[in-house]
Order: structure tokens, then sequence, then C-alpha cells
């Protein structure tokens, strides 16, 4: 179900004019080595917000660090995590700040 979200989420900010990226290459440097592997960011709002989709029975710490990581990564310090298994969807968006 989360590729569904993951198709009408961006569809929904496309009509409303609002400027989004969907699955965002975030590349992963350690000590200074550029590794072969990428994260991938699901959603990035104007360069400003960073949008992690779920659609989970329960939203779970290792979510928030996936979410926390990518923020980290590139500095951008705002983030949402969604989960779309929830009756009501604003029980299910969690918000982060760095």
């Amino acid at each position: 179900m989360e590729s569904v979200y993951e198709q009408c989420l961006p569809y929904e900010l496309q009509l409303n004019n609002i400027q989004h990226q969907c699955q965002v290459e975030v590349p992963v440097i350690y000590k200074g080595h550029q590794l072969n592997q990428n994260f991938r960011v699901d959603l990035l709002i104007d360069n400003q917000l960073i949008i992690e989709l779920k659609a989970v029975d329960k939203l779970q710490g290792i979510h928030q660090a996936q979410l926390l990581t990518y923020m980290k990564l590139t500095q951008i310090k705002t983030g949402l995590l969604i989960n779309f298994n929830e009756a009501v969807l604003k029980n299910g968006i969690k918000r982060f700040v760095l």
C-alpha cells in the first residue's frame, strides 16, 4: 500500500502547485569517502521538508531513525513521518525538527 500513497501524495502536491521531488537520492559519505550505496528520500518539498511515507501497523524507532538520518545527511531541519495505516490520518503524522 505504501507505493500507492507514494503516487497519490505527489499528485496532490502537483494539483496544489507545491514544488516537490520524489525518490531523491541522498549520497552516503563515510570518513570522506562516498559509498556506492545511496539512501532515497520519499518526498522532498521545496528543498525544506523531508517526508517519509509508511503504511505499517505501528511506527517504530527504526522509522524515526531513518528520517533523522536523511535529515542529518541533507542538512534539512524539518521532517514528517507519515503512517497511512491509521483510522484517522492525523494520528499517523509525526513531525521532527533538528
